[in-house]
């Protein structure tokens, strides 16, 4: 690839990845918060699920030559306040919080889809596994019973995940 093709895949990469730490925080926090214990293994299930792609994308940014966000702590702990919140709700809530988190960021993976340069068939192939992954658990998440939330606060969700993409891609 050529220099400005590897910045622009790592610099995705790296929004990704931000998306793999909040995904841990939000897991675990939803089940510590949780006294279902089948809710519990659901959550704990995904979160090992997006060990994985933290893994992946992880090696992919240090293959592209780059670095993780300087800014992980900051992300890991507003989602692990998110997701206490969302799990003190209750467990629809905090559910459908999963739901449309990950219907999110299934949307936002297609969007990389689009922006990764064409020859970066290492960076896609783990976009395509990760937005596979991300719409089984929202889909498993539905089946456990997550409830739609109200349309104001997909809103404030996805203004939250902008703030977090846009500053994610440089920082």
């Amino acid at each position: 690839m050529a220099p400005q093709e590897q910045r622009r895949s790592a610099a995705l990469m790296r929004v990704n990845h931000v998306g793999e730490i909040c995904a841990q925080a939000l897991y675990t926090a939803q089940a510590l918060s949780t006294r279902n214990p089948a809710l519990r293994r659901h959550f704990e299930k995904a979160a090992a699920q997006e060990t994985d792609h933290l893994a992946w994308t992880s090696e992919r940014i240090k293959e592209l030559g780059d670095r993780t966000s300087l800014l992980n702590p900051l992300w890991y702990a507003g989602a692990f306040g998110i997701g206490l919140v969302a799990g003190r709700i209750g467990d629809k809530v905090s559910l459908g919080f999963v739901i449309e988190t990950e219907r999110q960021v299934e949307a936002h993976l297609e969007s990389h889809l689009d922006l990764l340069p064409e020859g970066d068939h290492a960076s896609r192939a783990i976009v395509v596994q990760m937005k596979e992954d991300e719409a089984a658990h929202a889909a498993d998440a539905l089946q456990a019973g997550g409830i739609e939330l109200p349309s104001a606060i997909k809103g404030l969700m996805r203004l939250a995940a902008k703030v977090m993409t846009t500053t994610a891609h440089y920082i």
